[in-house]
């Protein structure tokens, strides 16, 4: 959303599509999504994605054959102790806090990264060092209540499902 701070805390919606659709990151079958080698490089990247940057905590997500869906929160994490670990979940119904660790990186900056790294890494295995492995850009929905986000966490756990349909019956859209 132009002029938006997507730095500031919230829960996002994020969508993030492999270059030209293709399906290289695994297949769906009963429902359920396989990932092959590469899926599971960004299983992997977006699961280590929390160690990183602790300003992001992640809620529901999927990969799927040529895309992957994600709901990610910035939140503002306290001052902790040697392990770095702390704050808050990332719910709608607590209340801002006062003392800041950190000003968080965006969203912007988090799905960059996350794309540079899984690229590299597929890239490393398919021996095709600077093949985009993503389209550029991604999409973004910012997350605005608890309602809002319930729905997006039942669209993304039905995905594999609704990839499934489409696949079989096409003309049902």
């Amino acid at each position: 959303m132009q002029g938006y701070d997507y730095s500031q805390p919230g829960a996002y919606f994020v969508t993030i599509c492999t270059k030209n659709r293709h399906c290289l990151l695994g297949d769906v079958i009963k429902g359920e999504c396989k990932l092959n080698q590469y899926g599971r490089i960004v299983e992997a990247e977006w699961k280590k994605s929390t160690i990183i940057r602790r300003e992001i905590e992640l809620d529901i997500w999927v990969v799927m054959p040529n895309h992957m869906h994600g709901i990610v929160c910035i939140v503002h994490n306290e001052i902790v102790g040697a392990h770095g670990q702390g704050g808050p979940p990332c719910i709608f119904d607590r209340a801002p806090l006062q003392h800041l660790y950190r000003k968080p990186r965006s969203l912007g900056s988090f799905i960059s990264g996350f794309k540079s790294s899984t690229t590299k890494r597929i890239n490393q295995i398919r021996g095709t060092p600077g093949a985009r492995v993503w389209q550029r850009n991604y999409y973004d929905r910012i997350i605005r209540n608890q309602g809002e986000l319930d729905q997006l966490r039942l669209y993304i756990q039905d995905n594999p499902l609704k990839w499934e349909l489409d696949e079989y019956y096409p003309n049902l859209k």
